[in-house]
């Protein structure tokens, strides 16, 4: 099976779902057209028995990557025998006057398109004229195991796995219908252009509003100004940025832009910027921590390296000032780095509650208290919680860690046994 990584415009290799519970009554996809795809493959299935074993298959994580081409879904999957079975879904492309069909419902309706970039997929875009969600008997499922049932256990976990996959994506099923996601914006943009052309040359111009100039200079009051158009709704989804040899990161563009347009939002409609105060560092912190994932994986090595070397800071200490903000923001972010010396009474009051759990008596130190074993440590922020860090034993090398908490004995929750020595 391709990585994801090695995936082109027409070919989107997912990586195994994990494993969860599912029962025989509950729904199994979670959009109208997830289920729409589960309804073709149990109306067209041959026996319920076999549907119930890939669904039980499917929840429990047997489904390897999926790989998706047009007219094709393929995946192994682990059943009885050692060696995994291989699975083909197939699903008919559609032809060029069918996608025309499509692309001209898409374009004739901006909130179409709006719906498709928030992967979303509006009921009346999908039957335009030509039918885009699969029927009873579309789906060709085959697989490499001696059953002959129709589908298999095997097919059957695939089809129902795949159902989450256009649950979050409706663009996979447009690229098992014969077009890739940037293909299909590229067409639809063009269309946009031409119908905008045309309704600008057949429209008559509109007279200008206001007033004369010299009405307006004659009389002693000057008119009202014009009411303000009213803001939009949400920042909308910035353009797609393609990607070039030797050229910048397009994630990274599209998370600077799409982080630009939510500020100037909030500026427009709050009259605040949420971020406006905050330092270089500070800004830099809450961009990476933004980033999806987590740690220096490769998709985000380049972005750490950008925003440390910007701030005179080295991408292993971001990784870490990154895990302070995803625990509490700007608050963790300085407990991190700003030791300071609490009042008397929550802190002082902290090392009896950890004795009464049979923690041991852990060692204070400004706002820390360290466990003797010095594994982990506790640390109290200026807005009243107890932030937990771990380190390896003997080292001085501290990690955020847990969901802060006004209780010390509550932040230590989900840290395996710090009372263990």
């Amino acid at each position: 099976m391709a990585a994801p990584g090695r995936d082109g415009e027409l070919r989107r290799t997912f990586e195994a779902l994990p494993a969860r519970p599912v029962r025989d009554r509950d729904r199994f996809a979670e959009t109208w057209w997830g289920n729409a795809w589960v309804s073709a493959l149990e109306e067209g299935a041959l026996d319920a028995a076999r549907l119930a074993r890939g669904r039980a298959y499917a929840g429990r994580g047997n489904v390897d990557s999926i790989t998706v081409t047009p007219g094709l879904v393929v995946a192994y999957v682990q059943g009885s025998r050692p060696r995994p079975y291989r699975v083909q879904v197939r699903l008919r492309t559609f032809s060029d006057e069918e996608w025309d069909l499509f692309l001209d419902a898409a374009a004739e309706r901006p909130a179409h398109i709006a719906a498709l970039l928030d992967k979303q997929m509006p009921q009346s875009l999908a039957e335009c004229g030509v039918r885009l969600l699969p029927g009873a008997g579309d789906l060709e499922p085959h697989c490499n195991c001696p059953d002959f049932g129709h589908p298999c256990k095997h097919a059957a976990a695939v089809c129902y796995q795949t159902a989450h996959l256009l649950d979050r994506d409706p663009f996979v099923l447009l690229l098992l219908r014969g077009r890739g996601e940037r293909d299909l914006l590229d067409a639809l943009s063009r269309r946009n252009a031409a119908r905008a052309a045309r309704a600008d040359r057949d429209r008559k111009p509109a007279p200008a509003p206001g007033i004369r100039a010299r009405d307006a200079l004659a009389r002693r009051t000057r008119p009202p100004l014009p009411a303000l158009l009213p803001p939009p709704a949400h920042p909308e989804q910035p353009p797609i940025y393609p990607d070039a040899p030797g050229g910048p990161d397009s994630f990274a563009l599209d998370q600077l832009a799409t982080d630009a347009a939510a500020r100037a939002h909030a500026l427009l409609t709050t009259g605040h910027d949420p971020v406006g105060e905050l330092t270089l560092w500070q800004d830099a912190v809450r961009l990476a921590a933004a980033r999806p994932g987590s740690g220096l994986t490769a998709g985000s090595r380049a972005l750490y390296a950008s925003l440390a070397a910007a701030t005179g800071r080295t991408p292993a200490d971001l990784a870490r000032a990154v895990a302070a903000w995803r625990q509490g923001g700007r608050e963790a972010l300085a407990v991190l780095e700003e030791p300071w010396d609490p009042p008397a009474g929550r802190f002082d009051r902290a090392r009896p509650l950890l004795l009464a759990a049979d923690l041991p008596a852990f060692r204070p130190w400004h706002n820390r208290l360290t466990h003797p074993d010095g594994h982990v440590q506790l640390r109290l922020g200026q807005d009243g919680l107890w932030y937990a860090y771990e380190s390896e034993p003997g080292r001085d090398d501290w990690w955020p860690r847990g969901t802060p908490d006004p209780d010390p004995v509550g932040a230590l929750t989900g840290l395996g046994a710090p009372g263990e020595g």
